[in-house]
């Protein structure tokens, strides 16, 4: 009888070690379900600034492409991007990773309007085309400042779910990469000059 107890006690405390390990396991998996979510959700708001100022970039650039035109008729092709570009960029309901290309490639795009504008005199010296230049230099400054918050907080998340043992939990509930929002073009790269 005594062998019977003995053994019946260490079935008890070999179940209720697993039992504890199971309820650890639990735990622990939502505490990472709930971290990723907060990475995702702070990743979202920093999102959110650069999304405002985006906003304000897209509903510039009928006003600068309607000014250049009224210069530089014939450089059709450029506006044509220009337009292109915005169209591609406000499309509703991109993925993510679809939007930010798009938004770099607006952002090319504007910049090549620039350029071009350099060659006509009587645009660089137009009241309008200068205060919407100037609108558009300090837009893309604050996109640039915007989108450093956002990538940090996507390569925190992004560091977070690809870390072991988070990364099985990510997996398991669908947690994937936030995309980067990266300039593309390296002319780019620095905000567009406004000469006066």
């Amino acid at each position: 009888m005594g062998a019977i107890a003995a053994g019946g006690i260490v079935a008890l405390v070999v179940v209720g070690g697993l039992l504890l390990l199971a309820v650890v396991l639990v735990l622990w998996g939502i505490g990472a379900y709930n971290g990723l979510t907060r990475g995702r959700i702070a990743a979202q708001g920093a999102f959110s600034g650069i999304d405002v100022e985006l906003r304000r970039r897209h509903d510039l650039v009928p006003n600068l492409v309607n000014t250049v035109k009224g210069y530089a008729a014939h450089e059709k092709q450029t506006l044509d991007a220009v337009i292109s570009a915005r169209a591609s960029a406000t499309r509703p309901n991109l993925p993510m990773d679809e939007r930010l290309q798009a938004e770099s490639g607006l952002g090319a795009a504007l910049g090549r309007l620039l350029a071009v504008a350099e060659a006509y005199p009587d645009l660089k010296a137009n009241q309008n085309f200068l205060q919407l230049q100037g609108e558009l230099s300090q837009i893309e400054n604050r996109i640039a400042g915007a989108r450093g918050g956002y990538n940090g907080a996507a390569e925190g998340y992004n560091a977070t779910a690809r870390q072991f043992p988070t990364l099985i939990v990510a997996r398991l509930f669908g947690f994937h990469d936030m995309p980067f929002f990266q300039v593309d073009d390296p002319a780019q790269r620095n905000a567009p000059v406004v000469q006066f």
